[in-house]
């Protein structure tokens, strides 16, 4: 069997989700091969490259992008550090896969797509995992064959409680909150499985005195046709889930969102009285999500989840925490 060739990838920063979750995953993949990670503290650097065995570390983020073997780069900075470090990326050849949320405001994520415009041969796109686990296939394939009937109603919920003041998610001037850390997952689910936008938000938000942060975000989002009901916090216990409601049954998704590979997966399908449960097999969406981006690099093909899409995202999530356009 003739090797296959991999994307050499570059990380900026030593940000925890990359470090604990992102680049092990990806470094188990077919087609990444992660050659380089860079720190504003080299030293910081050289200790993730050396726990994750990658061969090349860097002091600054500058020096990384500088690199010419690094074809794509994987960004999990702070989220006001998305937007400007992908086009960085970008004006030095990089193809970018960013972590949600893909912006702190909509005319933010606008400016990314017409960045993007002076570059049309690279490749951007917003990290948003879970779409790559096959559970979701599934759903989509039980709703279009019917099988509930017409969908009505979906609800989502995904909660966690952290208080800590230097914990980037509690500071508000850098993007952080409830909505943009995991508020994010429910409007990208609800949107994704009504296949359209929302005409009409309604939403409450109570935010943290001290933090000034989005704490507790609870919303219905009218589609033609039906509802999505959302919780997401930051201060409550930690609890993710998923429900889906068609005129002649429902579906129950234990683990809508995050990885939890240790933990099984399961679907839940209630018809007529009778209930069924569907598992799937232990996955890493990491790994799905890596490869299917760096095939759209070796292809040359549309990356799976395009940034308009990200940005009707935002519109919403600007919408719910009283944004407006010009925010």
């Amino acid at each position: 069997m003739p090797d296959v060739r991999k994307v050499k990838w570059g990380v900026l920063s030593t940000a925890n989700i990359g470090v604990n979750s992102v680049i092990p995953s990806m470094q188990k993949s077919r087609l990444c091969e992660i050659v380089a990670i860079s720190s504003r503290n080299i030293e910081n650097a050289r200790t993730a490259a050396q726990k994750l065995e990658i061969s090349k570390f860097f002091g600054s983020y500058e020096e990384l992008l500088a690199d010419p073997e690094i074809e794509a780069i994987y960004n999990p900075l702070p989220n006001h550090l998305h937007v400007p470090w992908t086009i960085k990326a970008l004006e030095a050849g990089k193809h970018v896969l960013c972590e949600k949320p893909i912006s702190i405001t909509a005319k933010e994520a606008q400016s990314l797509i017409d960045a993007t415009e002076k570059y049309p041969q690279l490749k951007v796109m917003e990290a948003f995992m879970y779409r790559f686990h096959p559970q979701w296939e599934k759903v989509k394939e039980i709703i279009k064959s019917g099988v509930i009937g017409d969908l009505r109603c979906t609800n989502s919920v995904f909660t966690y409680h952290n208080v800590d003041p230097d914990n980037v998610r509690n500071q508000a001037n850098i993007g952080g909150g409830g909505m943009l850390d995991i508020g994010c997952y429910c409007i990208n689910l609800s949107r994704f499985l009504f296949e359209r936008e929302p005409i009409n938000i309604q939403s409450f938000v109570d935010y943290d005195p001290v933090f000034n942060t989005d704490r507790l975000v609870s919303g219905i989002l009218e589609f033609e046709g039906g509802i999505a009901n959302f919780l997401c916090s930051t201060q409550l216990d930690h609890r993710q889930s998923a429900t889906i409601y068609g005129t002649k049954g429902y579906m129950e998704l234990n683990i809508p969102f995050n990885s939890a590979n240790e933990v099984t997966r399961k679907l839940k399908l209630h018809k007529g009285g009778e209930t069924e449960t569907i598992f799937f097999e232990t996955c890493d969406q990491y790994i799905l999500q890596g490869d299917a981006f760096s095939k759209a690099i070796l292809d040359d093909t549309p990356v799976p989840n395009s940034l308009e899409d990200s940005l009707a995202n935002m519109k919403v999530i600007d919408q719910i925490l009283g944004k407006n356009n010009n925010g």
